[in-house]
């Protein structure tokens, strides 16, 4: 089984940073891409940006183009997301995710970022 443990959530004000971690226990050949999430009060959970561990090809949503990225260090099994340029919408729960196959099936406890104005 694998398990997912996310790190680094925190306060912070507007147009400031943080950088979240994600690491998993074991990685496998079904588990190649690690996604973040998140999900705001009363809103549903969406997509935040996701990274293959043999390539690191990267996708992010639009929302976060340019502000946020995602890395990764295969020698650590640790996924990151740096968050720049934080606005006040980026608050919510974040939580990262490991695929097995074409599906994310694990998944972390969630991590509270909360942006103030």
């Amino acid at each position: 089984q694998v398990q997912v443990t996310e790190t680094g959530g925190g306060l912070v004000q507007a147009g400031g940073s943080l950088r979240l971690s994600c690491t998993v226990s074991m990685r496998t050949s079904a588990s190649d891409t690690m996604g973040w999430f998140r999900q705001a009060p009363g809103k549903q959970r969406e997509f935040v940006a996701e990274i293959t561990w043999r390539s690191g090809i990267t996708t992010y949503a639009d929302s976060v183009k340019g502000r946020f990225t995602i890395s990764r260090d295969n020698v650590q099994s640790t996924v990151y997301l740096q968050m720049n340029s934080l606005e006040p919408e980026d608050s919510a729960i974040y939580y990262c995710a490991a695929s097995r196959g074409s599906t994310f099936a694990y998944w972390g406890q969630g991590t509270q970022v909360t942006v103030s104005t």
